[in-house]
């Protein structure tokens, strides 16, 4: 019988293969010790190193020792970005006011900031930041318990695509935020990376100004609430009367706008959508009236993208309200805020497991209405428009493709590596790899993909 042939390798041959893998597994260990372990750099030294793939940097320049969350303080900002036009570094200064903002957020080390730019003489000064619109207020999200650094970013991206203001404003019917990633230094020292953004506010959704008369008297126009508790009043059931109406936080919500002048003629409105929406208004009163108190486009677009994305922490929490202009009408817009509990997060940093329901709005007005009894057919039209997006703006290779392309920037710019160095752990912690937490999102929206397809009744 013919013996099997196999092949012949040397002792040597293999003890010079088994060296080779160790010398190379040395070489990179030794580069990824030396990558970790380097001192995260200045803001000077990475002014003169950034190219075509950094993010803007930002410095400010600030008494750490006297900021606070109620009281803007005086500083400076300095803005650098490597421009592809003309392929060099641009820098823009100005003066600035900084505090701190956030509730559960204001208690971690790394915080976020507000803030105003200002001219010489300390007033508001306009100004478009890295491309954004023309403003004097800014916000520089520090993204803490985000364990990807990008749910709120992708959120709004999403939101604005969906969704529009039913009615024309300067800045093309946008009803959520533009923002872009930066890295942030403060006095020189770099911080980590956030994500700069503008905010909602009066000018962005159109709201009319406060008139004053000859009199003194008070016209409220455009209003603006943010939904800030939880509790009755903000699901749109009941209200405390009691409660003083002289200051910006009522019931539950805050006064966005305009938040210089809280009385009665600023909550009343509010008071009345309460009033509208709760169990006393009759159900052919409720049919009758509801679309004069709301966009119904916008209340259907609002609640498909809370399911799609599983955005738990908001409705109306982390929620704005506003009306363009009470002397016309009072319809109102919903715009959602802060929406970190999102793609499977949990609003503290950790994984939310639970499962998306449809229904779970059984306890928030006017949804108890329009789609648990399927008010207006509101609940179809719901059906329908999941139906209509999810194939494209819904679709898990689409939401991939969208979380790949800022993952590929955090990583080529090299900020996800000194944001894990500056920040693992505190207060969540992060991959080396950012494609590692990119993973066990878009496992967790996939299986709520194909959930929210079974409950609306559409093919996957």
């Amino acid at each position: 019988m013919q013996g099997i042939i196999r092949p012949h390798h040397s002792h040597s041959s293999m003890r010079k293969l088994l060296l080779g893998s160790v010398i190379l597994a040395l070489i990179l260990l030794a580069v990824g010790l030396m990558v970790f372990y380097t001192p995260l750099p200045s803001y000077e030294q990475m002014k003169r190193g950034l190219d075509e793939k950094s993010l803007p940097i930002v410095n400010l320049v600030v008494d750490t020792t006297q900021i606070g969350r109620t009281t803007f303080i005086d500083a400076g900002v300095e803005i650098t970005y490597f421009d592809a036009d003309s392929q060099r570094c641009v820098s823009a200064s100005y003066q600035c006011q900084l505090r701190y903002r956030g509730n559960y957020a204001y208690y971690l080390k790394k915080r976020s900031f507000a803030m105003k730019l200002v001219n010489d003489e300390g007033k508001k000064l306009n100004a478009s930041l890295l491309g954004m619109r023309e403003e004097n207020s800014w916000i520089l999200d520090a993204m803490a318990v985000d364990r990807l650094r990008m749910r709120n970013r992708v959120c709004f991206d999403i939101w604005n695509e969906l969704s529009r203001t039913p009615y024309d404003t300067k800045y093309d019917r946008r009803n959520g935020t533009q923002g872009q990633f930066v890295e942030v230094f403060i006095n020189g020292e770099y911080h980590g990376l956030y994500c700069l953004s503008d905010k909602i506010d009066r000018k962005l959704l159109g709201l009319k100004k406060t008139q004053i008369d000859e009199r003194g008297d008070t016209l409220v126009r455009g209003i603006l609430y943010k939904g800030d508790r939880w509790g009755g009043a903000l699901y749109l059931k009941d209200y405390d009367s009691t409660i003083p109406c002289d200051t910006v936080q009522w019931n539950n919500w805050e006064l966005s706008f305009p938040d210089k002048r809280p009385s009665a003629k600023t909550w009343r409105p509010l008071a009345d959508l309460i009033d509208f929406c709760s169990s006393s208004t009759s159900p052919e009163a409720f049919l009758a009236q509801y679309q004069e108190w709301f966009f119904d486009e916008n209340l259907v677009d609002y609640f498909v993208f809370l399911h799609a994305l599983k955005i738990r922490d908001i409705c109306y929490k982390n929620t704005f309200l506003s009306t363009p202009d009470l002397t016309k009408g009072h319809r109102y817009l919903l715009t959602p805020w802060d929406m970190d509990h999102s793609f499977g997060g949990y609003w503290d940093g950790g994984y939310d497991t639970f499962d998306i329901d449809v229904n779970r709005f059984n306890d928030r007005h006017p949804f108890n209405r329009l789609y648990g009894q399927n008010v207006n057919h509101f609940a179809d039209r719901c059906r329908d428009r999941w139906a209509e997006v999810q194939h494209t703006l819904f679709e898990p290779q689409a939401i991939e493709a969208r979380l790949n392309a800022y993952a590929q920037r955090l990583e080529e710019s090299g900020a996800w590596h000194r944001e894990f160095r500056k920040w693992n752990k505190e207060p969540v912690p992060l991959h080396w790899h950012i494609k590692d937490e990119l993973n066990i999102v878009m496992s967790s929206y996939r299986q709520n993909y194909d959930l929210l397809c079974q409950q609306f009744g559409t093919a996957r």
